[in-house]
Parts: structure tokens; C-alpha cells; sequence
């Protein structure tokens, strides 16, 4: 079974290629799904031991866990070793059912794949980027986003020069939703062209 990373920095358009992953008929396993998830239920006891004040109605209260770590930005740290164990324990439990259906190729969706050094966990990175306009733009429209905010974000991102360099498909998300849809079904039709390769007997 062959696993696909999708990494791409914030506004590049990275929830929205996962979609069109899906509707493809790839399985996704999403990382900041599991998050918001585990935040509602077994990390929010643990994130509030942490992080006091953050709990609220046996959630955890994303914009407060926000304001604390922008005045302390050394509790990113804590936070990671409190949520990301929790993450990679679902990522094992969605790759192993999608196993036992016998799934050809999943997409595992990663935020943070350079920065985490799952680049190891994957045999394949899907890039999702854009140009710099176009990205300040997407997020600087978001609810409560400020260029504070946004270039701090950057700031704990692998610069996205790096990440194409790294990546073996790029997705470019800045020439409309159809565009991109088309680049991922080349994507996926030339990982299927592999997969058939490496399952052929060899002479």
C-alpha cells in the first residue's frame, strides 16, 4: 500500500487538495482532523494539565491555547509531546484498516511532514503550494488573523522554496479549484502506473 504525504504551508490551499484526493477515491487521513478531535476528547484533560485555563466545557478552547502560546511561544514544545504521540497512535489505526480493505494507495494529510520528519513514514510528498500573494491574501481573510499572527505561523513552517524542493509532485492551488483538480488526477494516475510496475513480476 502505497502512502502518499500532503505537507504544504498555511494558506496554500492544502485541506482543500486532501478533498480532491477523496472525492478521487483515495482514503485521507487527516492530521488536523484528528487534532480538533482529540481537543474534544482524550488530549484535552492533558492539554489543560499543561496549559491551564485552556479547558472549557471539557474542550479545549483553540483561541486561548492561542493567546498562551503566542506570550510563550517555548510551550509549542510541550504541546507536540502531549499531542503528537496521540496523532501518530490514529494515523496507525487508519493505515492499518485501510490496509486490511485493501487500499492501494492512501494520502496522509500532514501539516507539519518536514518538520516532524514524517517525510520517513511516507514513500511519496505531494506538495501544495501557491504565490506568496496569493497565500497572504487566503489567510490574511481569515477570522482573527493578523500579520503578527501569520508571520509567526511562517515562522515555525519549513520555507515553502524548501518544501518543493523536497517534494516528488507539486501541486499548484494559485489557478482555481479545477486546475488543481486536474493536477492531482495526474498525480494519482502516474502512482498508479508505479504501483502497477513494482507489483509485475520481474523478469
Amino acid at each position: 500500500m502505497l502512502k502518499i504525504g500532503l505537507t504544504g504551508s498555511i494558506g496554500m490551499g492544502k485541506s482543500t487538495t486532501a478533498k480532491l484526493f477523496a472525492e478521487a477515491g483515495v482514503p485521507v487521513n487527516d492530521s488536523d482532523a484528528t487534532v480538533h478531535d482529540l481537543y474534544a476528547g482524550e488530549a484535552a484533560p492533558l492539554v489543560d494539565a499543561s496549559f491551564p485555563g485552556t479547558m472549557k466545557e471539557g474542550a479545549i478552547d483553540r483561541q486561548e491555547l492561542a493567546r498562551q502560546l503566542a506570550r510563550n511561544p517555548e510551550g509549542f514544545k510541550r504541546l507536540e509531546q502531549i499531542v503528537h504521540p496521540l496523532v501518530r497512535k490514529r494515523e496507525s489505526e487508519f493505515l492499518e484498516g485501510q490496509r486490511q480493505a485493501g487500499a492501494e494507495m492512501v494520502l496522509l494529510d500532514i501539516p507539519l511532514l518536514f518538520e516532524t520528519d514524517a517525510e520517513h513514514r511516507v514513500d511519496v510528498i505531494v506538495v501544495v503550494s501557491a504565490d506568496p500573494q496569493i497565500q497572504r491574501q487566503r489567510v490574511l481573510a481569515r477570522p482573527n488573523m493578523t500579520d503578527e499572527k501569520f508571520n509567526m505561523i511562517l515562522s515555525r513552517q519549513t520555507p515553502d522554496a524548501e518544501k518543493r524542493q523536497r517534494a516528488d509532485y507539486i501541486v499548484d492551488s494559485g489557478h482555481g479549484i479545477e486546475a488543481a483538480r486536474d493536477q492531482v488526477a495526474d498525480i494519482i494516475a502516474d502512482l498508479k502506473k508505479r504501483i502497477t510496475k513494482e507489483e509485475a513480476p520481474h523478469a
